[in-house]
């Protein structure tokens, strides 16, 4: 049997270790909400219209104020195409959400 040199068990842990953050790089980016249609996840443009039911029903779900919020999330996602993470905030992920206001100067996406 050949036995192995210094400098071969070395790349082959180089390798293996390359390998390995790859694959966890891989998983990071696959977690959690995932939007295809941006590689970041969250932003504008991120969604087809198609997906502002299924978005605004999560952002809205912990508010008791929930067929309101339905309907101005459904609002501004037709518009912007992105509803930002989580159920309430991080409205800056979101530019054109966080930026369309009322008549008042009050926020008009929830």
């Amino acid at each position: 049997m050949a036995s192995v040199s210094t400098k071969q068990l070395a790349l082959i842990l180089l390798a293996l270790v390359v390998v390995s953050l790859a694959h966890s790089l891989v998983s990071a980016a696959n977690s959690g909400h995932h939007h295809p249609n941006r590689p970041g996840g969250y932003g504008p443009g991120s969604l087809n219209s198609s997906q502002c039911p299924t978005q605004c029903t999560r952002r809205c779900s912990k508010t008791q104020y929930h067929k309101p919020c339905m309907f101005f999330c459904q609002k501004c996602c037709r518009k912007c195409l992105c509803v930002p993470p989580g159920y309430y905030g991080n409205k800056t992920v979101c530019p054109c959400y966080n930026n369309w206001k009322t008549k008042r100067g009050g926020p008009k996406c929830p």
